[in-house]
């Protein structure tokens, strides 16, 4: 999840500032943090919104139906599937374009970086689902055992804004790399156990969209409209297959290009040789571009796209419609709980308890007892600056599920909405428990000079 490394052009007199991890990674955190923030504010509005005199005008919003499409490709669902099933698509393409990075270049692409990641990971995950199941074994509850499992990064990160200096860099990458273990973990879970029934037509159609997207990955081609008719061909026949439609823009996201035409040393003698013809041609007295300064501009453009992927393009640009528009939509379509009279009820409701168990103790014990136990074997080693209390700290963080904990809830409950009202409620409680012992933990802990 760290930004893509880019080289400034600057005179000769003066030197490149030099961007580093650390500046790289700061920028993308704010935009985490900052996101967090609108997400919380999204979150609490559902909420007031479905306990006002206007609840509803919210339930009935996203009961509203909305049709696209013709004949056998069309499809009719209620605002609030189109929300979960078709933005939330983009979402998990942007999951999976993190996903592919960070193996390919980032926290997961060293076996010995990756390691702690993903072992505190999948204790974040396994210890939560059999709490979970422990709570709710022998009923139909059992069925929500993948709620407890998830990271919401955005949040988790947001938590780790208000700390500053107290949260050191290596805390913040870490934490990253565990939340996107987490959402692979996530991915998988949804496309093996929270399937409907299976069309094998569809499932057929889909799987040669997905055949055509690696060719064309093959053949080169670099072109993102390519890539995004081909997927959205995936999306529909996933959605009709009955494996859930999301799962299509993970895959999608596998086959965007991740490799550079040009290397950094060849575009910056291309750019500078480039800029260098545009100022031979500047004419005193004159604003508009000559015929060989707007050459000079088309080819510096075609410069920068072939030293750029095509997977870090698309990663930037909808980062912030991720964080700032589907995420916040999401929220506000999926948070808000009728809570009535009866929140006591929802609270002791077995669903309720397994996921507050699973996520506030389940996730503390996973992450960090995993982690512990991989560095004590030798598997793993702490991020340099890093301490064992630092870690409880992020552990507790890592219990704050609300986005993939809900999505997994929907799922799960579809046909059960007073299991899916109480299942919200527990996640939005246990979340803040999380966050707050999770800030409080790491409170405590001395500022660093960064």
């Amino acid at each position: 999840m760290m930004a893509q490394k880019e080289t400034e052009i600057l005179p000769p007199h003066r030197k490149p500032p030099g961007r580093s991890l650390a500046s790289a990674f700061s920028e993308f955190f704010k935009t985490e943090a900052a996101g967090g923030i609108v997400l919380l504010a999204c979150a609490a509005l559902a909420l007031i919104w479905a306990n006002s005199p206007l609840a509803a005008s919210y339930f009935r919003l996203w009961e509203t139906t909305v049709t696209a499409g013709a004949g056998p490709l069309l499809i009719q669902k209620p605002l609030l599937l189109w929300i979960n099933d078709g933005l939330m698509a983009l979402f998990f393409f942007v999951v999976g374009l993190e996903i592919k990075r960070e193996v390919l270049t980032g926290e997961l692409a060293a076996p010995r970086k990756a390691a702690l990641a993903i072992v505190a990971a999948l204790g974040g995950m396994i210890v939560p689902a059999v709490l979970y199941l422990t709570v709710n074994a022998g009923s139909e509850a059992a069925a929500g055992w993948g709620i407890p499992m998830a990271t919401d990064i955005a949040f988790a990160l947001g938590v780790l804004a208000l700390l500053g200096s107290r949260a050191p860099l290596a805390l913040k990458v870490f934490l990253t790399a565990i939340a996107i273990v987490d959402d692979l973990g996530a991915v998988l879970v949804i496309a093996l156990f929270y399937t409907s029934k299976v069309s094998t037509t569809a499932l057929g159609i889909a799987g040669g969209f997905f055949v055509a997207l690696v060719v064309v990955n093959k053949l080169g081609v670099r072109r993102t409209l390519v890539y995004a008719l081909l997927g959205l061909g995936l999306w529909v026949a996933m959605l009709k297959s009955g494996v859930h439609a999301t799962v299509a823009g993970v895959l999608v996201a596998l086959t965007i290009p991740a490799t550079r035409r040009i290397d950094a040393p060849a575009f910056l003698a291309e750019a500078q040789a480039l800029v260098g013809r545009f100022s031979t041609e500047m004419m005193e007295g004159h604003s508009e571009t000559t015929s060989a300064q707007r050459d000079a501009i088309h080819s510096l453009e075609n410069a920068c796209e072939r030293v750029e992927t095509p997977l870090a393009r698309l990663e930037h640009g909808l980062h912030g419609l991720v964080a700032f528009f589907i995420m916040p939509v999401f929220a506000l379509a999926n948070a808000g709980v009728g809570l009535g009279g009866d929140v006591l009820g929802m609270l002791t409701d077995p669903v309720a308890i397994g996921i507050g168990v699973g996520l506030v103790i389940g996730k503390q014990v996973g992450v960090f007892g995993f982690a512990w136990a991989a560095v004590k074997s030798g598997l793993a080693s702490l991020p340099q600056g890093v301490n064992w209390a630092q870690v409880h700290g992020v552990s507790l963080l890592t219990g704050i599920g609300f986005t993939m904990s809900i999505f997994i809830a929907n799922l799960a409950f579809v046909d059960m909405p007073e299991r899916l009202d109480s299942a919200k409620l527990g996640i939005l409680v246990a979340s803040l428990i999380s966050g707050g012992l999770g800030w409080w933990r790491l409170s405590r802990q001395p500022r660093l000079n960064q």
